[in-house]
């Protein structure tokens, strides 16, 4: 099934993220050295995810030596997410855990969710009424805003070439305000 407009309903959920189509399509996304500099994460830590199917980039996935792997909004929010996660002490096995949950509540509801960790546990805070424990476990709590991490990328975003994954000559939208005083900036 095929929504109007250029975002897939099958990978839909980027689509209900960016309800305003902010993101042109779903071929449109980063590649590695790019996604890694976004979410602040080294090549070998991308790798290693992508090989463990932590986080698989969404757009296009490394076939042979000298293929490029693309990341899409979605795959970029995810490792900023598993990233602050691992600052905080949270291990792998349990960030896993973690990343498997976010994935089958689906992305419509994600930026709307803040995750807390105490290190050894994640919890899922939906409302002022509703923290879950991901892990079946833990204590005291402090929070990462989905929200926050998605604006970080939102703004560091606009820095990266983006490619489109058939080849096409990727348009971005029209650029806001604020793109358009640092661009100015950096040219002088």
């Amino acid at each position: 099934m095929v929504e109007e407009g250029p975002m897939r309903a099958a990978d839909g959920e980027q689509g209900e993220l960016f309800p305003d189509a902010s993101l042109p399509d779903e071929l449109v996304g980063y590649r590695g050295p790019a996604a890694c500099q976004i979410a602040g994460i080294t090549y070998r830590q991308l790798d290693y995810w992508a090989r463990t199917k932590l986080i698989a980039p969404s757009i296009r996935t490394a076939h042979g030596s000298g293929s490029q792997r693309l990341y899409s909004f979605k795959d970029l929010l995810v490792l900023k997410i598993v990233k602050r996660l691992l600052d905080t002490g949270v291990s792998l096995q349990n960030i896993r855990v973690a990343v498997e949950h976010l994935r089958a509540r689906g992305v419509r509801d994600l930026a709307r969710v803040t995750l807390f960790s105490d290190g050894t546990t994640v919890y899922e805070c939906t409302s002022p009424e509703e923290i879950v424990d991901l892990l079946q476990g833990g204590q005291g709590v402090f929070g990462i805003a989905v929200s926050g991490a998605m604006q970080e990328i939102s703004g560091t975003i606009q820095e990266f070439p983006a490619e489109r994954a058939d080849g096409g000559v990727y348009e971005p939208a029209v650029p806001d305000e604020l793109s358009e005083r640092r661009k100015t900036r950096r040219t002088g």
